[in-house]
């Protein structure tokens, strides 16, 4: 009996994290379209703590910061958030869509794809 409840425990509380993770990602979503960019940072951190063990959210979650960044004028922060998508999930949908925002920024003159600074030692 102890060890037919306990089962039970173990896997409601595998659907109540589900479920607080699609509150805080549906929560993100609705602060997005109202312009409420501290709002989305903070549904997403939240939404990213419960999806540790559900990488395939990851590349959702990141491409939403990076166009709220956009919306901030951080464009340099959101073209990094993009090319992590993009390093990161190359195939996925998000990475698409991540290169596409890249593109936008680089047309609009906020993101050059110029190699990146590369960090060089002290020389003493």
């Amino acid at each position: 009996m102890r060890t037919v409840l306990f089962v039970i425990a173990v896997l409601s509380t595998a659907g109540c994290t589900r479920m607080s993770l699609d509150h805080h990602l549906n929560n993100a979503y609705r602060a997005y379209n109202e312009g409420e960019c501290e709002q989305v940072m903070l549904e997403l951190s939240q939404a990213e703590r419960k999806s540790r063990s559900r990488s395939y959210l990851q590349p959702e979650i990141s491409l939403l910061r990076g166009q709220c960044l956009e919306r901030q004028n951080l464009y340099v922060d959101a073209a990094q958030t993009y090319r992590f998508i993009v390093t990161r999930f190359p195939g996925s949908e998000y990475a698409y869509r991540a290169h596409a925002r890249l593109d936008t920024l680089q047309q609009l003159g906020h993101y050059s794809s110029a190699e990146p600074a590369r960090p060089s030692p002290a020389k003493p």
